[in-house]
């Protein structure tokens, strides 16, 4: 049996044929509600959120989260680290 790819939870995401302008939008924290909803409701979050945080992504709403939000969680991680 072979071990599934790391990015395979990008098959089982809640934003499949979502149109990914939803996830980038204009203004980080005061368009971002609609893509935060869908992340909400999806059953591979905390796998969209870490992939994000370990690849430093700096656009869109990844995981439920905006860019300002993941700054803040890589500030808390190393405080506690």
């Amino acid at each position: 049996m072979t071990a599934p790819s790391p990015a395979s939870w990008r098959k089982l995401a809640a934003c499949q044929g979502i149109d990914p302008e939803v996830f980038y939008p204009a203004s980080d924290e005061d368009e971002a509600w609609e893509a935060k909803a869908i992340c909400a409701e999806c059953p591979v979050r905390q796998a969209c959120l870490e992939h994000a945080l370990a690849n430093r992504e700096r656009e869109g709403v990844w995981g439920g989260t905006t860019e300002r939000e993941r700054r803040r969680i890589h500030r808390q991680r190393r405080k506690s680290a």
